[in-house]
């Protein structure tokens, strides 16, 4: 019996360790791709987005590319290096696997593709679906270069997806630490005027959402990656303050994290995007942590 290959970039990251995991458990072949020097016996390949270097046999065959490779968007003060940094590394990466893909004789993998709710920039409390149009702001300029950079594979009948993460939560890594820390102590803190709606996902079902994307032919283009139930986050303050047992008594100004952080503050933390998750359950897919509080729950084993 042959097993399935997948091609994982990010393999090491937050979301992509997670999913190397759910792809060897299901038995499937992964080949990791990598910017150091590769290790044969963990099946990883050499590539080098910066210099265009990517040998095509590595994705002959597969059934699928994932991309999860890129600049953390929280690694730093925006500054303006930082900012070429985190668009060049998604654009640059994205460009050359769709242009490898598009080189390779059909049937070509798929290109399952991250991307992030920034595309719909600050949208108010308006729900958006993947049929609406893009925002304003460095996020969704970002984005839509980002997606964009596989126009390549498209036009050669490669099956794109581009996955719109919202705010994954995950007690290893991201966002949600950043809240856990402070909330424990008992300085959980609304941040600005805490009506900001956040669209948030449990890595249960950012995981989930790639493989059903894997498996489901019929999926392509943007796909939002966010949970049914959205807060705002002076909700989300109110519901982590419950699961953990603390009070949440404190505001932090807008005002003082953008002179803090400037357009991250404005474009991560204040904004707000109500982004309905149209194409997953249209297309079967069932949430195993629709809510806020099971998701929380989960991550944070609190009962």
């Amino acid at each position: 019996m042959t097993h399935p290959r997948f091609v994982v970039t990010g393999a090491s990251g937050l979301i992509g360790s997670h999913l190397v995991a759910a792809l060897v458990a299901r038995g499937a072949e992964v080949i990791r791709l990598v910017r150091r020097s590769p290790l044969p016996e963990a099946n990883e390949i050499l590539w080098q987005p910066e210099a265009g270097t990517l040998d095509s046999a590595a994705l002959a065959g597969a059934t699928a590319v994932v991309h999860l490779a890129g600049v953390s968007l929280t690694g730093g003060p925006w500054t303006p290096g930082r900012r070429q940094a985190i668009l060049q590394s998604r654009v640059r990466s994205t460009r050359l696997l769709a242009q490898t893909l598009a080189g390779l004789p059909p049937p070509r993998p798929a290109l399952i593709s991250a991307s992030a709710i920034g595309y719909y920039g600050d949208a108010g409390t308006e729900p958006v679906t993947e049929d609406s149009a893009p925002g304003s702001g460095f996020l969704a300029g970002v984005c839509q270069a980002w997606e964009a950079a596989a126009d390549a594979a498209r036009q050669a009948g490669v099956r794109v997806v581009h996955l719109r993460f919202g705010v994954v939560l995950s007690r290893d890594g991201g966002a949600l630490p950043r809240f856990v820390a402070p909330t424990r102590l008992g300085l959980g803190a609304v941040l600005g005027s805490g009506r900001q709606v956040m669209s948030w996902v449990a890595m249960a079902d950012a995981i989930g959402a790639i493989l059903h994307c894997l498996d489901t032919p019929s999926l392509q283009g943007p796909v939002n990656v966010t949970a049914p139930e959205v807060v705002t986050n002076a909700e989300f303050m109110r519901a982590l303050g419950q699961v953990l047992h603390r009070p949440v008594m404190l505001r932090v100004p807008g005002t003082f994290l953008e002179l803090a952080m400037g357009d991250l503050a404005r474009e991560l933390l204040l904004s707000s995007a109500h982004v309905v998750p149209r194409k997953l359950p249209e297309s079967g897919y069932q949430f195993r942590f629709p809510t806020l509080r099971e998701a929380l729950q989960a991550e944070l084993g609190a009962r």
